[in-house]
């Protein structure tokens, strides 16, 4: 540093500048007194400090992009399974093909067997009361291994037993050969389960229906960021997979109709000459279409056989999972969106008010891949049964439900994790506000869209901003950015969908605006499409497109638990002449940080609004200063946050002064 900068900097602080004699004048002969340090100082824990992600890299850019050497493995499978509706058990087998594209030489891997979570002494039961929702409800079942082997490639392809290590809901499989960078593993597995009547609500059985997910071994998620994730499969939080290519084959009885992931390869085998000309007409149709009716049920005349059993086979495209769902009383409409079939299979006793929900399922397609990115698959099918609620690649799981509007809401969040976390591959396991969060949050566009007599977007996004502030002022929320394992049941919707919810709604509306938000989010989306984002990922996509840094944010409503409570501490005011100046001060009560929006209300009835970015508590977290000159007018009223536009516990220190009694003659 040179000394005419030393020299500027000591006039800026206001010290008293050394003379360039001074500089130079040698030393004494006296012993230099030993240096003092101020020992008092600690490190920046100001909300507005720079939040500690890690540092960009060939893999994960800075900018929140990935990186020019971004990877991710794939595994790709061709399932066969049998339904024995008379022992309630699947039989399965399956050639996975899994490629290593890191950097890393992998000598075992690690498998899902999610079925273990219903095994006698498991850690699910240990964690979930028998009762609960993702209890086991006293079902004793589980994964059974019949065959694994690895295939190895060269002159005279061979099969290996590999050693296996179960370890709950996960099993080490130990490799026959190393597998290297960019090279393929092949295996055969075969295996069977007693499937559960309620499986943790995630699927399960009613009478002669089934809904089959995590039913067949599949591959853990081997990334950059932690290696193997080998979390296990509680209940609560959901899932962490690859992408790959599926061939499924399903045989059940023949009067069974199946829905699927994938698109359905063989309807000449399981479909009667009338179900494919009406699927040839829906997908030209933005109208339903009834593919098979209640009256071919009920007369026999929906199945091309009565007896014997029928194999459904379906394919499936850079998907990361498989899921199904079998009747043999499955009433089937679909109607189509750009040539997106958009179906619902459901029974006769949820007609009402199930046949809209074909339309409702098109209306959600269309409003996501409107509004944010488009829809890549052929088709998406909503399918009645007893899962009050689950997601698949092109299938979802909805209970019967008597009110159209809550179908609606069911149907289309359920749809809407088709972008998140189907096409934004997020870690759900572990980062469950990625996928149900950010989904609630485009939820409230579609669900405004279709009933709009229920509330505009704008009216949903107060009401969950509402919901927030209640659990903040009774102090029973929690930090969003926690396992969902970890978090109490009862707070699970308000932590992992409800509040980044309102996160979201804050950014959009307070804090970027819809235009820069929208652009970044999108960007978002379409950086991470069919990728495993992690959330430093997305803290700076938001950043790099929405042009700000937003660390502050970050830290208080994702990271953090604090609470937000903006007042007006004193109000002080002068006139000279007919001009009047108001000092305020306001005053921000609590850790959390938002913008500040104060309106002045005069005594001739008029108002006027200003408006502050939270930026402005950036230097003075708790106190915040203005003056304003009025001509003419006397400020009779000032109240902060009228609208309710941001989550404040008290609102009564957020007002001075009384309104007037209306605007004078």
């Amino acid at each position: 540093m040179s000394v005419k900068l030393v020299l500027a900097l000591a006039v800026v602080l206001g010290a008293a500048a050394p003379s360039t004699a001074q500089l130079a004048a040698p030393a004494t002969n006296a012993a230099a007194p030993a240096p003092r340090f101020d020992n008092t100082g600690v490190g920046d824990t100001s909300i507005f400090a720079p939040l500690d992600l890690p540092p960009g890299n060939l893999f994960r850019a800075g900018s929140g992009a990935p990186g020019p050497m971004y990877w991710q493995n794939r595994a790709d499978y061709d399932i066969k399974a049998a339904l024995d509706t008379a022992t309630k058990t699947l039989t399965g087998s399956l050639r996975m093909r899994y490629t290593n594209n890191s950097p890393d030489t992998l000598r075992f891997i690690w498998m899902q067997m999610e079925q273990n979570a219903f095994k006698d002494k498991s850690l699910n039961s240990f964690i979930y009361p028998q009762e609960s929702r993702f209890g086991a409800r006293g079902f004793e079942g589980g994964d059974v291994v019949d065959r694994f082997e690895q295939v190895l490639a060269g002159r005279a392809a061979r099969r290996v037993n590999v050693t296996r290590r179960d370890n709950g809901t996960v099993m080490k499989v130990d490799l026959a050969e190393p597998l290297a960078p960019g090279k393929a593993a092949t295996f055969d597995i075969a295996w069977h389960f007693l499937i559960p009547e309620h499986g943790a609500d995630r699927m399960g059985r009613d009478g002669p229906l089934y809904e089959l997910a995590q039913w067949y071994p599949r591959v853990n998620v081997y990334d950059d960021l932690r290696g193997w994730n080998t979390e296990p499969y509680l209940g609560q939080g959901e899932f962490y997979l690859e992408y790959g290519d599926y061939t499924v084959e399903i045989t059940v009885p023949a009067g069974y109709i199946v829905a699927s992931t994938g698109a359905l390869t063989n309807p000449r085998d399981v479909l009667t000459p009338t179900s494919i000309a009406r699927l040839a007409q829906a997908a030209r149709s933005a109208t339903p279409v009834n593919i098979i009716t209640l009256d071919e049920i009920r007369s026999g005349k929906a199945r091309p056989v009565a007896n014997g059993t029928l194999t459904w086979k379906f394919a499936a495209k850079n998907v990361r999972d498989v899921a199904w769902a079998a009747s043999p009383e499955y009433i089937w409409d679909a109607s189509s969106w750009h040539g997106i079939l958009a179906q619902a299979f459901y029974r006769p006793t949820a007609v009402d008010p199930w046949k809209d929900a074909a339309d409702m399922t098109r209306m959600s397609i269309d409003e996501y891949s409107t509004r944010w990115f488009q829809y890549p698959w052929p088709q998406m099918s909503a399918v009645e049964g007893p899962i009050s609620g689950m997601e698949y690649p092109m299938l979802v799981m909805e209970a019967k439900s008597d009110d159209k509007y809550d179908l609606y809401n069911v149907v289309t969040h359920e749809i809407g994790h088709n972008w998140f976390p189907m096409i934004v591959g997020s870690n759900e396991r572990m980062h469950m506000w990625q996928d149900e969060g950010f989904n609630t949050f485009i939820n409230t566009f579609s669900e405004a869209r279709r009933y709009p007599e229920k509330g505009d977007q704008m009216t949903r996004a107060l009401g969950e901003r509402s919901s927030v502030e209640g659990a903040m002022k009774v102090n029973v929320d929690v930090p969003v950015d926690v396992n969902p394992d970890r978090i109490d049941s009862r707070l699970l919707g308000l932590a992992a969908y409800v509040k980044p919810s309102v996160g979201l709604q804050l950014l959009r509306q307070e804090i970027l605006g819809p235009a820069a938000f929208d652009d970044a989010f999108r960007t978002y989306i379409q950086r991470w499409a069919y990728k495993h984002p992690s959330p430093a990922d997305f803290y700076r996509t938001m950043e790099d497109v929405g042009g700000r840094r937003l660390d502050w944010f970050w830290r208080e409503w994702f990271k953090e638990n604090p609470h937000f409570d903006q007042a007006i501490d004193s109000v002080g005011s002068s006139r000279t002449g007919d001009v009047q100046t108001v000092t305020v001060e306001y005053g921000n009560r609590a850790r959390g940080v938002l913008p500040l929006h104060a309106r002045f209300s005069f005594s001739d009835g008029s108002t006027e609004n200003f408006d502050y970015p939270a930026e402005v508590w950036s230097r003075n977290t708790v106190r915040y200063r203005r003056s304003y000159t009025f001509r003419g007018k006397t400020v009779t009223r000032i109240e902060i946050d009228p609208d309710k536009r941001v989550p404040d516990v008290d609102r009564t220190n957020n007002v001075w002064g009384s309104a007037p009694s209306g605007p004078r003659p």
